[in-house]
């Protein structure tokens, strides 16, 4: 049937079999909405995630929870690829016109592994020394700060 259909799932990580999802930090549920436009000649599908993934801070090790969300949008072009220069792209991929279903599992999962942060730190944490506020008494800072502080001190506040 032609036309725009949407589909929302709810799921889990261990759902996904094999593909370690648990151990990266998704122990939450996972919101899967996938909007299918059917057509005469392809079927544009796009898939957005959203869900909370339990972290540790790589500064303090304490726990962080962190909601994440990704999209991609594919397009399944029915027929076989006329050259082999058609079959690089990822987005684009063929498939049998008789087709019934199509698995947008491996698709889901690559999402979910793409939204991981690739530093995860506790910035609102006060258990956090280094991006915690700290509160320092001016009077015990006497020290004169040299170059190299200053800018050490700027990279911090750049990452923050």
């Amino acid at each position: 049937m032609q036309g725009m259909h949407e589909f929302v799932f709810t799921c889990r990580a261990a759902d996904f079999v094999d593909r370690h999802l648990a151990e990266a930090g998704f122990t939450k549920d996972i919101l899967v909405n996938v909007v299918a436009d059917k057509s005469e000649s392809e079927v544009t599908v796009t898939i957005k995630t959203s869900t909370v993934a339990d972290f540790t801070c790589d500064i303090c090790l304490v726990p962080v929870s962190r909601e994440l969300s990704g999209s991609l949008q594919l397009r399944y072009v029915f027929g076989e690829p006329v050259d082999e220069n058609q079959i690089v792209d990822d987005e684009y991929r063929f498939i049998d016109k008789k087709a019934e279903f199509i698995d947008l599992a491996e698709d889901v999962c690559e999402i979910l592994l793409l939204s991981l942060p690739l530093k995860v730190t506790c910035i609102s944490n006060p258990d956090c020394r280094l991006y915690g506020e700290v509160k320092k008494n001016k009077e015990s800072q006497t020290e004169e700060k040299s170059s190299w502080h200053e800018s050490l001190e700027k990279l911090k506040n750049k990452y923050r």
